[in-house]
């Protein structure tokens, strides 16, 4: 019988680059509904647990599933949305407005085929407007900037209305102030619409009241459990490549 609220299931999975092993023994449950930041250094393999639960690596050892069907056997992959690592670098002369890019995401999640137009339009501009980016709609994507990109990145991924949205290092090489907007923004999505998220991040300066999990991995898995619990958890943050100070709100 499969549990409705768990998504995404790992289960004693193991990967190597060539010989060198990259995630060891990893167990990890997503459920709907969470907000969880996966933390790391540099090197500790969130990259590479991210695209094992996309289904882009294969592990060496282990299970992985995705709304209770193993992996391979998945085909639904409209209700996963996907930001990858980098998805703003590209050439800046690139031919497409902001609604053509978005509009991709829905040839990418199989569902523009049968949609007529004025669907299609609302899907988009309903995306758009989920960023706060609805105004940008017939601008040259190569005019905006970074962080305007990430956010019609991010309404390409929601177009096919997932369930869960998985951005890899989402603000890398953005200000703070711009961290603390974006991430206001995912927890609109999260709070409001019920979006599960899911994001890797090597700065556990991000952790922040919007987050409600964390799960802390280096090659293993440290820690999973809740924001608050890992805020007052100190042996923790040498797993993630020493000490630092962690952001703690009330809820």
């Amino acid at each position: 019988m499969k549990d409705e609220r768990t998504l995404i299931r790992l289960e004693h999975v193991e990967f190597r680059y060539r010989r060198d092993p990259v995630l060891v023994d990893i167990e990890l449950v997503i459920q709907a509904g969470d907000f969880l930041a996966v933390i790391g250094p540099n090197g500790s393999g969130k990259t590479s647990l991210i695209k094992i639960m996309l289904g882009l690596l294969e592990p060496v050892r282990g299970a992985v599933s995705l709304f209770g069907t193993p992996i391979r056997d998945f085909h639904e992959w409209e209700r996963v949305g996907y930001v990858p690592q980098k998805a703003t670098h590209f050439d800046p002369y690139f031919p497409a407005s902001v609604e053509e890019v978005v509009a991709m995401g829905l040839v990418a999640g199989g569902r523009r085929r049968g949609l007529r137009s004025g669907e299609r339009d609302a899907r988009v501009l309903g995306a758009l407007e989920s960023v706060g980016m609805e105004d940008k709609k017939d601008r040259p994507i190569g005019e905006l900037s970074g962080g305007q990109q990430q956010r019609v990145f991010i309404a390409r991924a929601l177009v096919s209305s997932p369930e869960i949205l998985i951005l890899d290092e989402p603000t890398a090489g953005v200000d703070a102030e711009s961290q603390n907007r974006f991430y206001g923004m995912l927890d609109r999505l999260n709070r409001k619409r019920g979006l599960t998220v899911v994001f890797s991040t090597h700065n556990v300066g991000v952790v922040t009241k919007h987050v409600s999990k964390v799960a802390c991995v280096n090659q293993r898995l440290f820690f999973h459990g809740s924001h608050e619990e890992f805020c007052e958890t100190d042996h923790l943050l040498e797993a993630v490549g020493g000490r630092a100070h962690i952001i703690h709100h009330e809820h």
